[in-house]
C-alpha cells in the first residue's frame, strides 16, 4: 500500500503519534490519574508536523485550545491545572503507598520524582 501524495513516512508517523496522544488525552478526561494536557500537547506537536487541519482543530477547541495555546505561546500552565496536577500526584502517591506498600527506598524515589515534577510545574508561568 502506498501513502497518499505528499505523505512521507515521517509525516504518517507524526499523524499516528498525534492520534494516539489525542486518544490517551481523551481517556485522561474521564480517568482521574491519567493526565490530559501533556498528551494533548504531544498531539498538537504531532499534528503540527502532519496535519495542519487537525492541529487547527485542536488549538481552536473550546475546552482544550486555550491551555494548548498558552503552552505554545508562553509555556504557561493555568493555576487550575497546576492545582489539579498537584492533587493528582498526591492522590497517586497515597494510592501507591497504601496498595503497593513499597520499600522505603522506592517510596522515597517516587516521592522525589513527584516533587521534582511538581516543582517544575509550579515554576511555569500562569
Amino acid at each position: 500500500m502506498t501513502a497518499p501524495l505528499g505523505w512521507t513516512p515521517a509525516r504518517l508517523l507524526y499523524l499516528v503519534l498525534g492520534a494516539a496522544a489525542l486518544a490517551l488525552g481523551l481517556v485522561g478526561v474521564v480517568v482521574p490519574l491519567l493526565p490530559t494536557t501533556p498528551f494533548l500537547i504531544l498531539a498538537a506537536f504531532g499534528f503540527a508536523r502532519s496535519s495542519p487541519r487537525l492541529e487547527a482543530w485542536l488549538l481552536t477547541h473550546p475546552r482544550f485550545g486555550p491551555a494548548l495555546r498558552a503552552w505554545r505561546n508562553r509555556q504557561a500552565i493555568p493555576p487550575a491545572a497546576k492545582r489539579a496536577s498537584a492533587l493528582g500526584m498526591a492522590l497517586g502517591f497515597c494510592l501507591f503507598w497504601a496498595w503497593r506498600a513499597p520499600q522505603a527506598s522506592l517510596l522515597l524515589l517516587v516521592a522525589g520524582m513527584m516533587l521534582l515534577v511538581s516543582a517544575w510545574i509550579w515554576t511555569r508561568p500562569n
